[in-house]
């Protein structure tokens, strides 16, 4: 069994549940079955982390907005790569159906 991977909305969500002091992080660890140790080392990351939200420079949040766009696009693309090729595979498949084991020579298609 592989180790469970977390968003960052999730992390904050937590994190922010623990610093509101409504329930006991062993109360709120057995609620999103986590260990305590794990929920504490969150809320040190990102106590230690906080200060960059507002130090964080216009280059910067420019720079991280561009990356997201590009992480986007990218995923797009790794889609639409996916899907040409599950539709190339098929093609080839039935080409090979219909025009038989020399559908290559047929088609005038070339690897």
């Amino acid at each position: 069994m592989g180790r469970r991977q977390f968003t960052a909305e999730f992390k904050t969500k937590v994190v922010l549940e623990i610093l509101r002091e409504e329930k006991q992080i062993g109360e709120l660890a057995d609620e999103h079955e986590l260990s305590p140790n794990q929920l504490r080392n969150w809320k040190k990351e990102f106590l230690e982390n906080a200060v960059k939200v507002f130090s964080e420079s216009k280059q910067e949040k420019d720079l991280h907005a561009k990356e997201r766009a590009m992480d986007e696009e990218r995923n797009e693309l790794m889609a639409k790569v996916g899907q040409l090729t599950i539709e190339n595979d098929w093609l080839k498949k039935r080409s090979k159906q219909v025009l038989g084991t020399d559908w290559e020579t047929k088609s005038g298609f070339k690897k």
